[in-house]
């Protein structure tokens, strides 16, 4: 038998520890004095908190492992706790990555010698002849989905020059998924309508907007630019706000040459 103060040596686990497994119903000593309150443990009880610390180690709670030990010598079971526990790290360690990409960015913003600005103008997108997808996307980011839907014609389409190509969505709403897109492209010449691909001539279109040169992470700041200015300069917004991508991930991979701009119809 072991007293408290050589088990904690050779586990590695502080005695206030010990106590609390002990009161927790985690790991009980074998023997506990009656009359001193002096807790004793058997040498094999080595290997159940050797357990212990791995288990904690791998980040399950001590109400779990209360659970874990029971089954411990059941492979299956065992297996089945492992293996939620490195799905739900893996998660973890996406939504980490998520964060450290979103904390990297905003340093190198702010490093930046100038502030981000956005210079807003007033113009009018003319009347154009476009092709045009009209579909439900799953979330925004699958934006290509629809831009690929223009391939399905028969004929190479020809671009107009500029060819606007342009992205909206309709919803009234941020949608976490099922999101309503339309996607436009102003073509030269005539064509037939296919089954996705529809052509029709898209009147005018007076806009409040801004050129954003990068990445897309510039184009929540953008919007928020250019809803400002509309309002401080007595226009009222007049429909969804739209994207035209003059240079955007057809033509290049390299994000700091992205060319957007951010359009809102207004009156």
């Amino acid at each position: 038998m072991l007293k408290i103060g050589d088990f904690s040596k050779l586990s590695r686990v502080s005695i206030r520890m010990l106590r609390h497994y002990d009161d927790i119903g985690l790991l009980k000593p074998s023997q506990t004095d009656e009359f001193t309150g002096y807790r004793y443990y058997r040498e094999d009880q080595l290997f159940v908190i050797a357990r212990i610390t791995a288990l904690k180690d791998m980040g399950f709670a001590l109400a779990d492992i209360v659970r874990i030990l029971e089954i411990y010598d059941d492979k299956d079971k065992l297996d089945d706790f492992l293996a939620a526990r490195q799905n739900e790290l893996s998660d973890q360690a996406k939504e980490t990555e998520y964060k450290l990409m979103l904390l990297d960015t905003a340093r190198k913003r702010l490093r930046k010698e100038q502030k981000m600005s956005f210079d807003v103008t007033v113009k009018t997108i003319p009347e154009r002849y476009a092709a045009t997808v009209h579909m439900v996307i799953p979330h925004y980011e699958d934006e290509g989905m629809a831009w690929g839907m223009m391939g399905e014609c028969k004929v190479p389409l020809v671009p107009a020059d500029p060819c606007y190509a342009i992205a909206e969505f309709p919803d009234d709403e941020y949608k976490e998924e099922n999101v309503e897109i339309i996607v436009s492209m102003a073509v030269k010449g005539r064509y037939d309508d296919t089954e996705h691909v529809k052509f029709k001539t898209i009147p005018a279109v007076k806009v409040a907007s801004c050129v954003v040169k990068g990445s897309y992470e510039q184009m929540g700041d953008a919007y928020a630019t250019v809803v400002s200015w509309i309002k401080a300069n007595g226009y009222k917004m007049n429909g969804p706000m739209f994207n035209i991508y003059h240079v955007g991930p057809a033509q290049t991979q390299n994000t700091e040459e992205f060319v957007t701009e951010a359009c809102f119809p207004v009156e």
